[in-house]
């Protein structure tokens, strides 16, 4: 099957978007992948971006073809129920589509390939954003603790 690119965000405008929306973000970048934290010392990552099948058991999202990269995404519990928890023999190749990671999905990640323009605007920067707050609210939490406290 030949792959056919759809108009759609590339790994470096994601990342621009990211970084942008969210200026405190600390990224790394290594071995094929691009991550995306709120700590450089602690790595509990919100995203991450994959161009590469070497970090999976096997290659289930076939990342080799040219192009193909992988967005993974960070959830809760319910949005991840609601959006792939039902799926019982996910298409790890498909282009366009929600699907549980294939590798961490019991940690609640979510994963879409060459995501659209619209499924980029419409449906995956809202669920950056519900990772990213995953993230954030404790941390803002811990800082508030933290001020009254100290003063």
């Amino acid at each position: 099957m030949a792959f056919e690119r759809k108009s759609g965000p590339d790994p470096d405008e994601i990342t621009r978007w990211i970084t942008a929306t969210y200026p405190e973000t600390v990224v790394a970048t290594a071995m094929g992948a691009t991550f995306f934290s709120l700590d450089e010392t602690h790595w509990p990552n919100f995203a991450t971006i994959v161009t590469t099948d070497e970090h999976d058991v096997g290659n289930p999202s076939n990342l080799a073809r040219p192009g193909v990269f992988r967005l993974n995404i960070g959830v809760g519990k319910a949005t991840f129920e609601r959006l792939v928890g039902s799926l019982v023999e996910p298409d790890y190749v498909a282009l366009d589509t929600l699907l549980p990671h294939p590798v961490y999905a019991k940690q609640r990640w979510i994963a879409i390939l060459n995501p659209s323009r619209r499924t980029f605007d419409e449906v995956v920067k809202p669920l950056v954003a519900e990772a990213y707050e995953r993230l954030a609210r404790p941390r803002r939490a811990t800082a508030r603790r933290c001020r009254q406290l100290s003063g």
